[in-house]
């Protein structure tokens, strides 16, 4: 739900995704005194596709998400380049992690949750008219918009997404994480989390990274797929990767 935002803000686009900007992760290696989580990770990202990170519990996926928004120290560079111009710019990253602790009767509303990000003023003394409008518009995006006035502790999982996904998305930025998104969705929040996908693929200059354990998703809505075991095993197209022996020596 964060938006990593280094002053550089891409615009919605009405056609399709423009190919014309490209974020490359070198070498990206984190490290403990004790181990090596992640090593040697090289990722060259267009906008307007989905790449799917995928791999066994403890192969580094959520390690390399969180070194990507700067939450784990890292060797390596990341680096946002505008083709059109071959030009460096500052990359802005939306996250939306696994899961977001709320305690139950805890009387946040999804207003005062979308506002703490979004808002340089105190939220809790009363709305703004203005920002309680244009934080239904983005809620809109994902059909969210009649949960502006509920509490955030009372949403369902799928309805808790679609606002953490309005989030992560004001401003809209460059590269768009996602983290294991359809974990406690049942099956209805899962098509819809599909759909809103292929939404934001189609409409939005931006790149999206997605760890996930549903291959189903993996072969139908992504365009490019990572089997990370600490290092890249494997990586290629949902096919390529998906069919390989690789894969069925970390799967079966």
């Amino acid at each position: 739900m964060y938006n990593f935002n280094n002053n550089r803000k891409l615009t919605v686009r009405q056609d399709s995704a423009c190919g014309l900007h490209c974020i490359k992760i070198k070498d990206i290696t984190v490290r403990t005194s004790t181990q090596t989580l992640i090593e040697n990770i090289n990722l060259h990202i267009h906008c307007g596709k989905i790449t799917a990170l995928i791999g066994r519990n403890g192969a580094g996926k959520s390690t390399l998400i969180k070194a990507i928004i700067g939450e784990w120290k890292h060797e390596g560079t990341i680096a946002f380049t505008d083709l059109k111009n071959n030009t460096v710019e500052n990359l802005t990253i939306g996250y939306v992690p696994q899961s977001l602790n709320i305690e139950k009767n805890t009387p946040v509303s999804v207003y005062d949750l979308f506002a703490g990000y979004i808002s340089k003023s105190p939220i809790f003394f009363h709305k703004n008219r203005k920002l309680y409008q244009r934080i239904k518009d983005q809620l809109s995006i994902f059909d969210a918009q009649d949960l502006i006035d509920k509490r955030a502790c009372d949403l369902s999982g799928g309805e808790l997404q679609r606002v953490l996904l309005s989030i992560a998305i004001t401003p809209v930025p460059n590269l768009l994480l996602l983290d294991e998104p359809i974990s406690g969705i049942d099956r209805n929040g899962m098509q819809l989390f599909y759909n809103n996908i292929a939404r934001l693929k189609e409409n939005y200059d931006l790149a999206m990274i997605i760890v996930s354990h549903d291959f189903d998703f993996v072969r139908k809505y992504s365009d490019y797929v990572i089997l990370l075991d600490k290092k890249i095993v494997k990586e290629g197209e949902p096919k390529e990767v998906l069919d390989s022996d690789e894969f069925k020596q970390v799967f079966g």
